[in-house]
């Protein structure tokens, strides 16, 4: 016994235009997650160029800063003299100025006042100033 199946040209059409659907609905997936991960890369994109512009300004009031209490420093020495300085150092939030005993203190007492905290030992003369006060004067002004 032979048997035959006849195909329709139905059939045949019916699963092209299946095939063609399927590859359709691939594409357009393909062109959406392309579209989604390309919006995805520019937002990261953005923020990261946001953190690095507040990190430059962030560097940049550090630079500040810094020269603030550089040039603070400075005139601190001036004004004692530099060759009776011994040491300087920034403990904390102290500038502590390390002085020779016999060191005139009076134009720092002027410049500062009750800010400068001296103490008078038997081989030298301690000097502390507070950062935040000279930050806070400079910053503000």
């Amino acid at each position: 016994m032979i048997v035959a199946v006849k195909r329709n040209k139905k059939q045949k059409l019916i699963k092209f235009l299946s095939l063609v659907v399927v590859i359709l609905m691939f594409a357009g997936y393909y062109w959406h997650m392309s579209n989604e991960m390309q919006k995805q890369q520019e937002a990261e994109l953005q923020a990261k160029q946001a953190a690095l512009q507040e990190q430059k300004a962030k560097d940049d009031e550090k630079k500040k800063v810094e020269g603030i209490i550089v040039s603070e420093v400075q005139k601190a020495v001036e004004l004692i003299g530099q060759e009776n300085v011994r040491h300087v150092k920034i403990i904390e939030n102290r500038l502590i100025l390390i002085c020779e005993l016999n060191t005139n203190l009076e134009p720092l007492m002027v410049r500062y006042g009750t800010m400068a905290l001296v103490k008078n030992t038997l081989n030298e003369i301690i000097i502390a100033i507070d950062v935040q006060y000279i930050l806070k004067s400079k910053l503000n002004v």
